[in-house]
């Protein structure tokens, strides 16, 4: 997602636990990409987006909750069982929206970007005609308003589906999880208002 918001303009801080791997795609995308450690990426972000296994989660959430605390979190990690174990699964039954509450305390969390995957944002960006729809959750209205707006920015149309609480909606196991579908049919899928 990173490189669809440079070329909108936004200033971006990509990190892993390996930084090193990443500078030479940053430095393809110019000078509003950088590259640095987790913890100097939570510390540069207004926004923080978080795109990793969940079951690293609740560690994410305590090493850096000092450079994220008041900040928006769009978090666009699964909770996926067979891969993630135990956390997942409690995350799974309680929905990946109040288990980032949970984990990531002190932050504004808006569940954004967790399906239908990698491959359809990169081939499905700024498409003609219908834009794919990305569901957005959050209940702190600032962590929605920016995340609705990094959908558009990235070239996708986002769908208010409301509170965290539901989130568990369009988490892994649902009907609608990796289905690429247009605004219209997403809103028709969860029962929202056209």
């Amino acid at each position: 997602m990173g490189e669809h918001w440079v070329k909108a303009g936004h200033e971006i801080m990509f990190s892993s636990r390996h930084p090193e791997n990443l500078k030479e795609m940053a430095a393809k995308l110019g000078p509003r990409a950088r590259v640095g450690t987790p913890r100097e990426a939570a510390a540069f972000g207004d926004v923080i987006f978080i795109a990793v296994p969940y079951s690293a989660i609740p560690q994410v959430g305590a090493d850096y909750k000092n450079e994220m605390k008041g900040k928006v979190v769009v978090n666009a990690s699964n909770p996926i069982p067979r891969r993630d174990g135990p956390v997942a699964e409690e995350a799974q039954k309680k929905g990946a929206g109040a288990a980032d509450l949970e984990f990531l305390p002190g932050t504004r969390i808006a569940r954004a970007f967790t399906f239908p995957g990698a491959g359809t944002f990169k081939s499905e960006a700024h498409r003609a005609g219908e834009r794919i729809a990305v569901a957005v959750a959050a209940d702190d209205k600032e962590a929605m308003e920016v995340a609705s707006r990094l959908v558009r920015d990235a070239g996708f149309e986002p769908v208010h589906v409301g509170a965290l609480a539901r989130a568990k909606d369009f988490q892994p196991g649902t009907p609608i999880f990796g289905k690429a579908m247009t605004a219209r049919e997403m809103k028709q899928a969860l029962g929202l208002q056209p």
